[in-house]
């Protein structure tokens, strides 16, 4: 019998997903169907019940629903803790399992596909939403020698910085309070892109031979990438490496099996001009 997945949103109808897992499975010989879920703004929990119910193994998370799924869940993995939030559901009899994988999708892209060491580093992340702290466990296991969060409420980068352990070496600031200082890796977590906004950023924060990272995916040359281009960043991406990456890693809880992502990731590609 095949097996059934599917990814809840709203809207849904842009959603890769289920092209990226059809192809997944494909090429790792699993059997199962994967479909595109538009659940109801007031209605995620009766539509994951649903699911559940016509015999589906797991759901991928997109918005509005991370937050939900978190609190539906009943075992909720470090990840998930961390960003208050869960981006993939996993059913096991009367369980529902959630995790995170948005942070380490992005640390896979980052450091198997685009060729960059955390380790070591001094990282900028910008904003204190969602993205940035499903990012941010996942950031501290790799050891950066430092990570700065900077959002434009200064209180909420506060917040975040305190819930990890002080000897991490997090901080939290505003952009005024960045200064002189100079980062090897810059993610743009904030929504200002898809506004076609930019965070009021200094060019002076990319370090020598820094990567410049920007969340959002398929927009070309944002604002963010096109001031790290203009200030003679040569390592620009942005997040459709993340994407495909983070579903890998849904895959492979699910299924047991890694999938390759290097073919979808090319697939998916828009150059960045």
């Amino acid at each position: 019998m095949t097996d059934r997945y599917a990814v809840i949103g709203n809207p849904i109808g842009h959603s890769k997903s289920p092209l990226i897992h059809g192809t997944f499975a494909k090429s790792t010989g699993q059997d199962l169907e994967y479909i595109a879920i538009e659940g109801p703004l007031d209605g995620f929990t009766a539509a994951v019940a649903a699911f559940r119910t016509g015999g589906g193994y797991g759901m991928n998370v997109t918005a509005p629903f991370k937050l939900q799924a978190f609190e539906l869940a009943t075992d909720r993995l470090p990840r998930a803790q961390l960003a208050r939030a869960a981006n993939c559901l996993k059913f096991e009899c009367d369980r529902i399992l959630a995790d995170n994988f948005d942070g380490v999708g992005l640390v896979n892209d980052i450091e198997r596909n685009l060729g960059a060491t955390l380790a070591g580093k001094r990282v900028l992340l910008m904003g204190a939403g969602g993205a940035a702290r499903g990012a941010l466990l996942p950031f501290l296991e790799q050891h950066p020698a430092g990570l700065v969060i900077v959002n434009r409420t200064v209180a909420k980068a506060y917040a975040l910085a305190a819930e990890v352990d002080a000897n991490d070496g997090v901080v939290g600031c505003g952009y005024q309070d960045l200064g002189d200082q100079r980062f090897d890796i810059v993610v743009n977590a904030t929504s200002a892109s898809l506004k076609g906004e930019l965070p009021p950023i200094s060019p002076g924060v990319f370090g020598d031979n820094a990567l410049a990272y920007e969340l959002v995916y398929g927009k070309g040359l944002t604002p963010f990438l096109r001031l790290a281009r203009n200030a003679g960043v040569k390592r620009l991406a942005d997040g459709v490496g993340m994407l495909v990456e983070q579903a890998a890693e849904a895959f492979t809880w699910w299924r047991g099996v890694r999938p390759d992502t290097r073919a979808m990731i090319d697939k998916l590609t828009v150059p960045l001009v």
